[in-house]
This record gives structure tokens, sequence and C-alpha cells, in this order.
């Protein structure tokens, strides 16, 4: 955690606005604005500090507007340092969601000027928030580009209106596993969930993270993080680990082994995650975002749900252009294919070092 030493701003009413740098005995009063912020997002949980650093190594600064003695907006920043991909200020790296939640315009305009002032003493290359949608009034100096689209969908309380309101093709998928006797169960360690996800992200060419984010993640979110496995019988055949917030349900990382697409146990281990939320009383399913014009995308769109385009924006520091750090980049298609060809092992103990760079 890094001082961003920030004054007072003037705001455009009568009450000064201060910006702040999150500390770490403030965890409590930055999550308890966040659980009642109608704009914030699980990334925007304080907990996230803890990941950026201890399981990246990238410096953060999470920064809360402040009014009165209340927080009134808060925005998590984090500091990417690549060798291959440049340096930047990001809201949120290895997030879907972040920028700015809470606060009028003015509270805004004070988190967007003190980012941006720390961008430039950083001498990143841009800054970037990851919105999810667009603020009132977005200043025009922010720059957009089409990539990702997420997928939302409320839970009805009934579970087989859920599983109803999946499309035919797709529900018969699910129906046919549930037929076949696969069977889910809750995880209470990595030890299934990691070599499954590990082989499953190595088969699309992406580096994995390191086992130890996982469990980091588990620690330092508790209960608001769980591991779904799918057994068919005995042997799973694919896991996901899940946030859960506030009424929301997120199947954040997943995946499933070289038998799962032939029995359905992906699919069905979709359809465990929301039946379990829904029977717990979640009422929002969160799919994730995906990139546009890829097979993620259209799975999800095969679900029933709407894509909702992500307006992440960007402001250029000292980069000329924005970037396009993705594996729809066709200089990067050389080395997804490279990558698929390593062993496993060996992609395993690298793919931490260079995942880390990516954000």
């Amino acid at each position: 955690m890094h001082e961003a030493s920030l004054a007072p701003v003037p705001a455009q009413s009568s009450t000064a606005i201060a910006v702040r740098s999150l500390q770490g005995h403030e965890h409590a009063r930055w999550d308890a604005f966040v659980d009642t912020c109608p704009e914030a997002t699980f990334f925007h949980r304080a907990g996230w500090q803890t990941i950026m650093e201890q399981g990246f190594q990238h410096d953060s600064y999470f920064l809360y507007a402040e009014q009165e003695g209340c927080i009134a907006g808060v925005l998590p920043l984090a500091h990417l340092r690549s060798r291959l991909f440049g340096s930047s200020l990001v809201s949120l790296p290895f997030c879907v969601y972040g920028g700015g939640a809470g606060g009028g315009a003015a509270v805004r305009q004070a988190l967007d000027s003190a980012a941006l002032a720390l961008a430039r003493r950083l001498g990143v290359g841009h800054l970037e928030y990851r919105w999810r949608e667009v603020p009132e009034n977005m200043d025009a100096s922010w720059l957009q580009k089409p990539l990702y689209a997420t997928f939302r969908r409320p839970l009805s309380p009934d579970a087989e209106q859920n599983l109803l309101a999946i499309p035919r093709k797709q529900r018969a998928v699910v129906r046919k596993a549930i037929a076949a006797g696969l069977h889910s169960a809750i995880d209470y360690d990595i030890d299934r969930f990691y070599p499954i996800y590990a082989a499953s992200v190595h088969r699309l060419g992406t580096p994995v993270f390191a086992r130890r984010h996982f469990a980091l993640l588990r620690t330092v979110f508790g209960g608001a993080c769980e591991i779904l496995t799918v057994y068919h019988g005995q042997q799973p055949q694919a896991s996901v680990l899940l946030f859960y917030f506030r009424d929301e349900v997120l199947p954040y990382y997943g995946g499933g082994n070289v038998v799962a697409r032939s029995t359905g146990a992906n699919d069905f281990m979709y359809w465990e995650a929301m039946r379990r939320a829904c029977a717990r009383g979640y009422r929002l399913f969160d799919f994730g975002r995906s990139k546009l014009g890829t097979g993620a995308f259209d799975f999800k769109k095969n679900w029933g749900f709407t894509p909702q385009p992500l307006p992440y924006a960007y402001q250029l520091v000292r980069a000329k252009v924005l970037p396009l750090v993705n594996p729809l980049n066709p200089k990067y298609a050389l080395f997804i294919r490279a990558w698929r060809r390593l062993p496993l092992p060996l992609a395993n103990l690298l793919g931490p070092h260079i995942v880390r760079q990516l954000g």
C-alpha cells in the first residue's frame, strides 16, 4: 500500500472533499461503504488490495473520497508494470469490473483528478477504468474501445423456473448431464480445482495463475469465495471458483477436463452454481465477461443471457495509442500456439510469472 500524497479537493458544493489512500486498519470501513453502494461490485472490496500486493506484488492505490468524515466514493487502483506490455494504472487488474463507485459529480471528479495526477507521477502509459456501466456525464476525454461484454440475469426463487429460462437446446444438455448421474459438491480446498483449471487454460493457450493465488482468494474473502466441483461417480470432471456479493453469485475461474465437454460437465457445473445459489437466496447470476466474437461469448448467449457491452475507458498518459493486450491481437497467435505445445508441468511453472504482467 502506498500513500498517494493527496490533498483536499474543492467541491462544487459547500462541503469539502478530501481524497485519501486506504490504510490497512480501514478495510472494514471501506467495505461497509461498498456493501451499500449501488455502483460498487465485488471487485471494489478492500480485500483486492491484499490480492494485488501479496499475490501479484503490484503497488496498490486504493483511493476514497471523504465528506464530513464519511466515505462518499471509492476508486481501487493498482500499478501494473510489465517488461512485455508496458506500465499502466488500472482499476482493477485481474478483475472484470472497477472504476469509481459512489458519490455525485464532484466526488467522481475529485477521484478522477487524483487518479490522473497519480498516473502522471508514476509515469504510466495509460490510466484504465473497468466500468460496468457508463457514469452519468462521463468526461469526453476518456477513450473507449469495444472489446468485452458481460452477461447478467436475475434468478427466480424457483429452481425449475431457472431451468426453463435456459433455451431448449442448452437445457437439453443440462438435463442429459443430470440423467447421466453427474453431481456436484462444495470443496474446501483447491486440490481438485487447480489441476482441472490449469489443464483447461493450457488447452486454450493461456498462462495459468499460481496455485497460491487461489489459496489467497479463499483466505482473504472467506465465505464469499467458494469452489464447486462436478463429479461423475468419484471422478472430478469440472470445477469453478465462485464469488458471492450481496445477492449475486459470480462464477469466476472455471474449467473442465478432457471428457467434460462430451459429458456436459461444464454445462452442468454452471447449472449447479445457479441452482445452489437460488436455494441460498441469491437473486442474480453474473456469468462474467467475454470477448466479443469468441466461443465463450457465444456459449453464454446460448444460455439465454443478453450481452451487455462493458464500457472500459482509458486516459493516455505517456502512451500515444490505446494498448491491444488480448488474445485476439494477431501478433499473439504464435505465442498461443506455442504455449499449447508446452508440457503442462512446464506451463504451470512458467505461467504465473507471465500472467501477473497481463492484468
